[in-house]
Order: structure tokens, then sequence, then C-alpha cells
């Protein structure tokens, strides 16, 4: 039997804003054919004022000394904080008012006069410091769409159409798109644009790299080269196959796909809750710091090595290190101290699994599974399973964290 044959599975920082003056009054601007652009907002002003007749040339006058900024100006500065001699010697001029990124669109009166006080609507903007929305988490999918669908909206994260609905709340996939279900590409694409959704609504929506995506990038891009394994010679294609791997995902498999998967973190801490796809304490070969973790995996990928693939593909299908009462919340330790957190929050072993009710990594499964209403705590209140096993006629798990347990 191929090892691992029952297995089941990044932006800009914070725009600083100040306040602007609500209600400023205008300088004569000339009629000009087209509206300024400023930036990247257009200037929405509505030149209605007569163009001044044209006056004859006058003899040169002697130049003025320097003119004081006029009220609202606003120098541009590059993305550096660049101010020509640098921010150490400079004053803002007297007058000078920073703006705010979501600029207010001004249009002028009915009598259009200068010096008339302009009306300012302001576009609406999120609330300052208002803090991280909710967080939650999602367990295997295993290109269970529709499932995945009707648990987002049963928590509020999509909205009938399947956009993000949520504003700030924060969602994250613990890894297993694909394999088994009928549209692991579906799923893929789901999370990809609810991903752009959310960070345009203040959220975000992110998602961890499972045992199967690795599974899924190898079989893509080793076929059939033999790969060394514990229990001989094997190849990607014949342990995607044998692991559930559905042709009509690979056939509509892009590049974007692989990019997109290829760049998933293994892990991350959020609230307290140390996120991983796999009950095992294999992420400790990789590093002793989340950043290393990461990065490490990251590096080995980008490789292109079938044996390192391979072996990453391996470790990421160990499973049930916290399952023995004795030794499981010692194990979960090891974890919690050297990345951080209070509980281990994982997928990949189905909760049937955890729980003992459904065969054995041997593939005895002659019991059923009882139904599966919510995530499995155990080892001592440090592991939260998250797997349902809907590949099995279990559940697909969306949850809000913390527990209330």
């Amino acid at each position: 039997m191929v090892e691992g044959s029952m297995t089941q599975g990044a932006g800009q920082g914070p725009v600083m804003r100040t306040d602007t003056l609500r209600d400023f009054r205008v300088p004569a601007v000339p009629a000009v054919a087209e509206a300024p652009v400023y930036g990247e907002y257009p200037a929405y002003y509505e030149d209605t004022a007569p163009v001044p007749p044209a006056v004859p040339p006058a003899a040169p006058a002697a130049v003025p000394a320097a003119v004081p900024p006029q009220p609202g100006y606003a120098p541009s500065y590059d993305d550096q904080g660049d101010r020509g001699s640098g921010p150490a010697d400079h004053e803002d001029p007297d007058g000078y008012t920073p703006t705010q990124r979501d600029l207010p669109v001004i249009g002028r009166g009915a009598a259009g006069g200068p010096g008339d006080t302009v009306q300012v609507q302001y576009v609406p903007q999120d609330a300052p410091d208002a803090g991280p929305g909710p967080l939650y988490v999602v367990g295997d999918v295993h290109g269970y769409l529709d499932e995945l669908v009707t648990e987002l909206r049963a928590q509020g994260l999509i909205d009938a159409d399947g956009h993000w609905s949520a504003g700030t709340a924060r969602l994250w996939f613990l890894g297993d798109f694909t394999d088994r279900g009928p549209d692991g590409i579906g799923v893929i694409d789901l999370v990809m644009r609810l991903s752009a959704e959310a960070a345009a609504s203040g959220g975000y929506c992110k998602a961890l790299m499972g045992n199967h995506e690795l599974l899924l990038i190898g079989a893509k891009r080793f076929g059939d080269t033999p790969v060394s394994s514990g229990a001989g010679t094997a190849t990607f294609q014949a342990a995607w196959l044998l692991n559930g791997g559905q042709r009509t995902d690979m056939e509509r498999l892009e590049d974007v796909h692989l990019q997109w998967m290829s760049r998933l973190d293994a892990a991350a801490l959020e609230d307290g809750h140390l996120l991983l796809h796999s009950d095992t304490t294999a992420y400790l070969d990789y590093g002793s710091s989340i950043e290393d973790i990461n990065d490490r995996i990251h590096e080995l990928l980008n490789l292109n090595d079938a044996d390192e693939t391979w072996d990453l593909f391996r470790k990421f299908t160990k499973r049930f290190a916290f399952r023995d009462q004795e030794t499981g919340p010692v194990e979960v330790r090891k974890l919690l101290d050297t990345y951080g957190g209070r509980r281990v929050v994982h997928g990949h072993s189905p909760i049937p699994y955890l729980l003992g009710e459904v065969g054995t990594e041997d593939g005895d499964e002659s019991r059923g599974p009882e139904t599966v209403v919510g995530p499995h705590v155990y080892a001592d209140g440090l592991a939260i399973a998250m797997d349902g096993g809907v590949t099995m006629a279990g559940k697909l798990l969306v949850v809000q964290l913390p527990l209330n347990d």
C-alpha cells in the first residue's frame, strides 16, 4: 500500500488617517476643458463660473516674495514619506491639512461664485479602531462545494449569491480543499474570490496548506516520476488517485490554482488558537517559530524536487498524535510551548476516527459514523478537531472561535 493511503486530508500595512475640515471655502478657479485629476482621486468640481475676459498684457512686475500657501494646500509625498529635503528638517506650511484616504466628493452650490461654501458628501468608510471581527474556522472540505456554501450561509459569512457578507470577520480554512468530493477546483475558486471580497470589506479569508494540496501539487508537477517511499517506490500520480483524486479537478487545474496552493502557509496563530492542518508534531521538524515553519515549507516547494515534496506530503499525513489520553496532552503542549497559543485547532483526522467510531488506519470501516454535531474538544481541552467527516456522511464544520465549552 502506498504510504498515506488513508489520508483525509498574506498585504499592506494600515493606512494612517487624519481628520479634514468638514466645510471650507474654495478659491476661485478658472474653467478648464477637463476636470483635473489629483493622484488617484478625480476633482469633482462643476466649473460653472464664467470665464473672465482676456486681459491685455501689462508690463512685467517685480517678482513678489514667496506667497504663503493657501488653505487646502496638500503637498504630495512619495510612498516613503519623502518631502524633498527630508522629513527631519521640514515643517508643514501654514494652512496645510493632511487628507484622508477616502476623500469627500465636492460640488458647488447653485450660485457657483468664488468663495461659496461647498457642500460635502462624505464617502462611507470603515469605523476607525473598530478592531478585528469574529474569528471562524472551516474544517476539511474535500470538494464538497454545495455543503460548504450551505454552511457559510448558515453562519452569515456569505449572502444568497455567494458573496462575502461578514464585514470585518476573519475566516480561516484548515486545508484539504480537493479530492474525494465532486468539485475541488470550485472550492478553491470560491476561497480565492472570498479572500478578495473579505479584504475589501475590512476582514479576511485565509487558508492553510493541507496534505491534499501537497498531493495535488505533486501529481501535477511530477506525475509518474518515482519517489522514495518508506513502503518502496511510489509516484504522486498513483497516490493521488488512491486518495480520492478526481480527474475533473486535474482537467480544470490551472497555473493560478497551483500558485495559490504553493503559497499557502502551514501554521497560524489567531487569538490564542494555534491553527494547523494535521494533528501531528511533525511541524517541529521545520522550525522553532511559525514564521520558520512557513518559510521552510515554501522554500522546499520552490525547489521543485519530487523527493522533497513527497517528504512534505508524507509528514503532513501523520495523525492521531493527540488522541491518547495519557500522551496526547503532552504532545499538544510541545507545539503550544514552541509556537504559542492556548489550544491547537486542526483538521485532517475525521472526528469519527478520533472517537473510535469508524475503523482504523488499516481500512476497517465496519462501523458507521455517528452524527457529528460540532468540533471535538479533547487532550485535556488543549486540542479542537474540525474535520467533521464530510467524506463519510459526516458534517462539514464552519465554527466561530472561541468555543463555549
